[in-house]
Order: structure tokens, then sequence, then C-alpha cells
């Protein structure tokens, strides 16, 4: 059972749900950021449970404030998960992005980059959500598997998948469970915000798996 956080937990780990009704109403880009399928299909499709209140659950739980901010939230001066002005994020030791890359650019062109699979340079922010919003509409859901390393750097192993249930570019839905997995090392600040994370994983080995590992063979066949 869940444990109810504390006056005492800082907003940005008391969960999603917390940050929303603490966050300015016209912070956000379009609406209000709903997470109900988190709520019930998240449970039934993770591999990993966490105690509450375990280093692996708080874990998951900044991530994800994270994600729903820069994903949500068009003002990073409200942003909770992290020091703002200090922060930066990068994956696979590519050059590092800032708060304001992740507001124009949106967290999934600076965090795939371009790839054969994604050409990250041809999207927009609101281009890139609605590609895997359409592709994978169930819900792209993120958890942590195991952390290895405690506060102040955070090194962490992950699992993200959905069901490919719409078309992805061209390629149409196969109804499978896709998933990718990575490590992650962060570093916080003594009450756990973020300063910096870098990612480690191989974007094309998910990306593929909505191509049938070929982005021009659909190309090919409507010629």
């Amino acid at each position: 059972m869940s444990e109810t956080p504390t006056a005492e937990t800082p907003l940005w780990l008391q969960g999603r749900d917390a940050v929303v009704a603490a966050t300015p109403a016209e912070s956000w880009r379009k609406h209000v950021p709903d997470y109900h399928l988190s709520a019930t299909v998240m449970p039934e499709q993770r591999i990993s449970r966490h105690e509450a209140g375990s280093l692996e659950d708080i874990v998951e739980q900044l991530v994800q404030v994270f994600e729903m901010e820069v994903s949500h939230n068009k003002d990073p001066k409200t942003w909770v998960s992290m020091v703002t002005e200090k922060f930066r994020t990068n994956f696979n030791g590519n050059p590092w992005s800032d708060a304001q890359d992740l507001v124009e650019k949106g967290s999934y062109n600076v965090l795939i980059g371009d790839s054969i699979f994604y050409p990250a340079g041809d999207e927009s922010f609101d281009s890139s959500h609605g590609v895997f919003l359409g592709a994978l509409s169930q819900g792209f859901f993120w958890e942590v598997l195991e952390v290895l390393s405690p506060p102040p750097t955070i090194a962490f192993k992950w699992r993200h998948w959905g069901t490919f249930d719409g078309e992805y570019k061209g390629f149409k839905p196969t109804g499978e469970l896709v998933e990718m997995y990575g490590m992650s090392v962060a570093t916080v600040t003594e009450d756990l915000k973020l300063l910096q994370v870098e990612h480690y994983y191989d974007p094309n080995e998910f990306l593929g798996k909505l191509t049938g590992g070929c982005p021009v063979r659909h190309q090919k066949s409507d010629a």
C-alpha cells in the first residue's frame, strides 16, 4: 500500500497529482495532464514493484514529475523537479541540452536525436508528441527497475514501454508490446532536485520495432 506523503515531503517527491494541484493553470501547454492510464494500465504491465518510500520509489516519482513538467508545462520557471537554471541533460554522450532546449524542442527530439528511424530535425515539439502519442495511444509508460547508487549521484536502470496500436510514420500498428531498456545517471541536490541527467540506451532498438526494422520499407511498397 502506498504511503501518504507528509507535509515534510518535498512537492517534487509527492507525485504528479500533487504537482498538478500546485501548478498555475496558465502554465500548462494545452490542458491539465491526465494520467488515468498510468493508474489503470501501467500497474498490470510493469515488471517491478517498489516499497513506498524506497529509493527506487523516490527516483521513479521524481522522474515521472520531471517528464510531466517538460512535456506539459511550458513555463520552466515553475518546474519543481529540477534546478532549472543549472539543469542539463544528454544521451549516449551527445552534446548537452538545457531546460530551454526541452521547452523549445521537446524531450523526444532532445533525447532521441536524428535517426534513420526518427528524423528529429524534421519534428517540432508538438509534432514529436503527436508521433508517439499516436503510435502508443494506450500510454508510453516508464518505470525504475533498479537503483545502483544513492544520492547525490544516482545511477538507475529503467524500462520504457507501450502497445503499438496506432500508425507510426506510415507504418501500420501491430498491436504488440514494444519496450526499451536503459540506464541513467542523475546528479541531484541535497533535497533531491535534478541538476544533471545522463541517459544511456539504444533508441534505434525501440524505433526499429515500430518500422519492422526498415524505415523505408513502406515507401518502397507504396512506389
